[in-house]
């Protein structure tokens, strides 16, 4: 439950920094980001199994075979954010770019978060 908040909290941040570096990416304050961050989180619960296995499917599995498995989790992640945009009024990012720049992100700082508190 920590380690979940723990994230929760870093994305936010990590949110926030991707609004003000990035043009096409749209956040209002620090309440907006940590709204968006926990969405992100449920969204990501419910429903990454399921896109990784749609794009594992997809793809015949070449990304899994070759050992680039998190090719597919960043991708379904990045629609994970979309879905997010789409839900809130004010986190937008324009286009499908952004979306993904913002999954690598977050799957980077993600992973040293997991390092950290492991």
């Amino acid at each position: 439950m920590l380690s979940w908040l723990i994230h929760i909290v870093v994305d936010s941040l990590v949110l926030l920094a991707a609004a003000s570096v990035f043009p096409k990416v749209e956040l209002r304050g620090y309440r907006t980001a940590l709204i968006v961050a926990l969405l992100i989180g449920i969204l990501s619960f419910f429903l990454s199994w399921i896109l990784t296995l749609i794009l594992n499917i997809a793809t015949l599995g070449i990304f899994y075979f070759l050992g680039l498995g998190f090719v597919t989790r960043v991708l379904a992640y990045a629609v994970i954010i979309e879905i997010a945009d789409k839900f809130s009024r004010d986190f937008k990012t324009h286009g499908f770019a952004p979306s993904l720049w913002l999954a690598i992100i977050l799957a980077i700082v993600g992973a040293i978060v997991d390092a950290i508190i492991l």
